[in-house]
């Protein structure tokens, strides 16, 4: 099998727009501020943590396809974007970039504002508004962007899919389906997700955004990140529990170092991440851990650990680091990232 290399990343968070946010945020250790989500119908308000207004705002927000767009469409571009920024010019117009667009919840905004309309009066409710509330609306739009695709696929799944994002897009780079691929996890935040994360785990502290990771088998493009390995996908259910899964995702990973970074998915909430918890608790190197600082991102939030475990593999922050997610309904499934050096002519 070729080599996989990490060409760029890309990230939007409650941090702000771009990477460097994301780790200074992670660098500096403390959750950020928590702010009052409104809910109709209810006096107590949902804890959130918003996305804050890009500054400058960024010039692809003004693109005709975009203009009618969710916010998880617009985090997923800017992300997609900067994780293509990198790359040389001499990259040239016949590049082939294919895109998997990862989601968990979607368009929430948007379906809420069409059957909003449609419970109101279903006649007159916006035809307009319907196309931004399918889940393969982001990936349509970020497709346009980019305006190199011949490979756009959605991947839907619980947050531990953004890894099988990752390893969809291997295929597509070791078939030579593709020369490039960005792999894009995004959510938005909304009260009507929020009040669903809240009746389930309390604690649970909802947010927005977006990473991004190009992959490429071309050691030219590296950003100094290799992908050194994926687990199995272990799914969870009446065969095995969610614990189970964890450990054996964990068994297929290298045993703890003290110079290596574990990336984990460990929240606000203990009780949801206690199986992850448990199958990592051997590990004695450092722990990052993007969920506590910014949020449940779902999707996106997953895509932060990625991100952040490349970035610091890039930034001689580590010399290898592991991303473990464990999603809340379905599968346990992880990933290592070692340094590369890329040989210069």
């Amino acid at each position: 099998m070729n080599r996989i290399y990490v060409a760029g990343l890309g990230a939007v968070s409650p941090a702000g727009w771009g990477v460097p946010a994301l780790l200074a945020a992670l660098h500096q250790g403390k959750p950020l501020p928590i702010e009052a989500l409104p809910r109709p119908h209810r006096p107590e308000p949902l804890r959130y943590r918003p996305v804050p207004n890009p500054t400058p705002r960024p010039a692809c927000l003004t693109h005709p396809r975009l203009r009618r767009a969710s916010p998880l469409t617009h985090y997923a571009a800017a992300a997609a974007l900067e994780a293509l920024a990198s790359l040389p010019a001499a990259s040239g117009p016949d590049l082939r970039v294919g895109l998997i667009t990862c989601l968990d919840a979607g368009c929430v905004n948007y379906s809420c504002r069409f059957y909003e309309e449609w419970l109101k009066d279903p006649a007159t409710a916006s035809p307009m508004l319907f196309p931004e509330t399918v889940f393969s609306a982001p990936a349509s739009h970020v497709a346009a962007l980019i305006n190199l695709t011949p490979l756009v696929y959605t991947v839907i799944g619980d947050p531990a899919a953004f890894l099988q994002g990752v390893d969809l897009a291997v295929d597509w780079l070791t078939s030579n389906a593709v020369d490039l691929c960005v792999v894009i996890g995004a959510e938005e935040a909304n009260w009507l997700l929020g009040d669903a994360m809240w009746q389930l785990e309390h604690a649970a502290v909802l947010t927005g955004g977006a990473g991004a990771i190009t992959l490429t088998c071309n050691p030219a493009w590296s950003s100094g990140v290799e992908l050194n390995a994926i687990t199995d996908a272990h799914t969870y259910g009446t065969r095995q529990t969610r614990r189970q899964a964890a450990a054996r995702m964990r068994a297929q990973l290298p045993p703890s170092a003290p110079n290596e970074l574990l990336c984990d998915g460990a929240s606000e909430s203990y009780r949801a991440c206690a199986p992850e918890l448990r199958a990592w608790q051997d590990w004695r190197g450092q722990r990052w851990s993007p969920k506590a600082i910014l949020g449940e991102g779902l999707m996106a939030a997953a895509a932060w650990q990625a991100v952040a475990a490349c970035a610091a593999v890039a930034g001689n922050i580590t010399l290898a680091a592991n991303v473990s997610l464990v999603g809340p309904n379905h599968q346990a499934i992880g990933a290592r990232f070692i340094e590369h050096h890329r040989q210069t002519t």
